[in-house]
């Protein structure tokens, strides 16, 4: 009672903003709403009554803290909340004029979210207007199909005006090629840009770099580029996502537990750190586990696409192929020029026997994305699968291998094609012209597989052992060097020059088992929902 109306209205905004810096959004709500009840009244009343002309009430009514800021933050608690419809009708209520920057970029960002991407243009377009050189408003644009060009014209006058911000124009024709998914020309830009002095060892250019060559399949490239970035910024975390499954897929499980170490060093609260230990679970076969950290990262960061994947392959390979099916139709909707989200659905219906919903899926994604190697092996692995398209299977890896030699998953299924022919000779002659550029545990392993096939098991023996210092968790390259020795053991026994040479190579790898993970991790494990 010994406050003023004014100063109540000061101290509720007061409360309400440090329960939200304490996490309690839901009671920061119902104070920032007291507060705004305050300010109504208080507005009321100084109608009613005119000021005296007190020298004191003019400061203080200066310093009250803004309505429009209020409902921002008000805004700010439901998105933590997830109740994106209740942060879209709070800041809807701010009349356009009285609209910030700030305030449309939420704007534009809860629209996109929500699907309604007429209003999520006019929201960034609007922050443009405002602020030429909001980079997040741009790249947001050239995601929702708004043409290059058009972003361009948006922000001709500021270039003109400001020394030494020519390269906006190239980096903006960059990011209209990223999210069209024309990779190869978005590359070549962005590798022009790296080139300046200006924005030489840029590390935001560096991570996109990255993840374009990525998503162009040329994985090697890809982790050069985050290495690169990742030692300009020990404290990178975006991306790193990425960068670990790179890690994991070739089988550098030991760099990927230090990596998630690391990023947990860094922050918990980005999806990336759990994102990347769950990549370490999932490729050591401990699903459930990895299942769990999927989930938590999702809960973290629900536009984590390498979450969804994470989440979704995981549980594809514990059966639950349904609702993986749901998280791959996500991460499609969330990034529909990543060739990775089809894949992973794809597979799904390869799994579940439904092979026409997956030639319909391969064949939307080679007419989206265009007939490049990717797509031509990805409509090809479909073919494969139903004897009728067997002919156009062969034709389509043919192109795939033509334009891109060296793609591994083409090399992959051309010789799984050949092994079904029984052309072995064929199948060498491909891996090893594959392998003579590049090492990979795959085709190593696959290489000694058709040496066996055609009696060259020393040989065989060797490319087995290549693909075990590789992979060492490579259960399948394993599986091979033992067979083979102990096809080999007895009858070497009997010949008295090879005693030698066998001396010592009964020695096994001491592999550790991926034995099945605790119940706890299925009991604990997050359900991520479809809204």
């Amino acid at each position: 009672e010994l406050f003023s109306p004014s100063q109540k209205y000061q101290l509720l905004v007061y409360h309400a903003d440090s329960l939200f810096h304490d996490k309690e959004y839901r009671n920061a709500v119902s104070k920032y709403t007291m507060a705004l009840q305050q300010k109504k009244a208080l507005s009321k009343t100084s109608k009613v009554r005119p000021s005296t002309g007190n020298a004191t009430s003019t400061p203080q009514s200066q310093c009250l803290p803004s309505e429009i800021e209020v409902k921002y933050k008000m805004a700010e608690c439901y998105t933590m909340l997830k109740q994106d419809k209740d942060a879209i009708a709070i800041l809807d209520g701010i009349p356009s004029r009285q609209r910030t920057p700030k305030i449309n970029m939420m704007l534009a960002n809860l629209y996109k979210k929500a699907g309604q991407e007429r209003s999520s243009v006019t929201s960034y377009k609007e922050v443009l207007r405002q602020c030429p050189l909001a980079l997040d408003a741009i790249l947001g644009l050239l995601s929702l199909s708004v043409k290059g060009a058009e972003v361009a014209s948006m922000t001709i006058n500021i270039i003109q005006s400001i020394p030494n911000l020519d390269w906006l124009s190239v980096w903006i024709k960059a990011y209209a090629f990223v999210h069209t998914g024309d990779n190869t020309r978005a590359i070549n830009t962005i590798c022009s840009l790296e080139k300046k002095s200006l924005l030489r060892d840029n590390v935001d250019l560096l991570g996109s770099l990255a993840d374009l060559y990525f998503r162009a399949g040329d994985n090697k490239n890809s982790i050069l580029k985050f290495e690169q970035a990742q030692m300009l910024d020990p404290y990178l975390i975006k991306g790193m996502d990425v960068y670990g499954y790179l890690l994991a897929r070739e089988g550098r499980l030991e760099d990927v537990e230090n990596l998630g170490c690391r990023l947990f060093n860094i922050s918990d609260q980005h999806a990336e750190p759990w994102v990347v230990s769950g990549c370490h679970s999932f490729y050591s076969k401990r699903y459930s586990r990895a299942l769990y950290l999927g989930a938590k990262a999702i809960q973290l960061n629900s536009n984590s696409v390498q979450a969804l994947l994470l989440k979704g392959a995981a549980l594809r390979n514990m059966g639950r192929v349904q609702e993986a099916i749901i998280h791959f139709r996500e991460a499609i909707r969330l990034a529909p020029c990543r060739l990775d989200c089809y894949e992973g659905l794809i597979e799904c219906y390869l799994a579940s026997n439904s092979i026409r919903e997956a030639m319909v899926m391969a064949n939307n994604v080679y007419k989206t994305l265009g007939a490049n190697a990717q797509t031509l092996t990805l409509l090809a692995t479909v073919c494969l699968e139903d004897p009728v398209t067997q002919e156009k299977a062969k034709t389509l890896l043919d192109k795939a291998l033509t334009q891109r030699p060296d793609y591994i998953k083409a090399v992959v299924k051309k010789a799984e094609l050949l092994s079904r022919e029984q052309k072995y000779d064929d199948g060498i002659a491909l891996l090893r012209n594959a392998l003579a550029n590049q090492s990979d545990c795959v085709l190593h392993r696959i290489l000694g597989d058709f040496l066996v096939a055609v009696n060259e098991y020393q040989e065989a023996m060797d490319q087995y052992s290549i693909a075990l210092s590789l992979d060492p968790n490579d259960q399948k390259s394993l599986e091979g060097l033992q067979k083979m020795e102990k096809e080999e053991s007895p009858t070497d026994a009997t010949q008295e020059e090879d005693v030698d040479d066998m001396e010592g190579s009964g020695e096994e790898g001491d592999l550790e088992g991926s034995d099945s993970e605790a119940a706890q991790w299925g009991d604990q494990e997050q359900w991520f929902g479809m809204q």
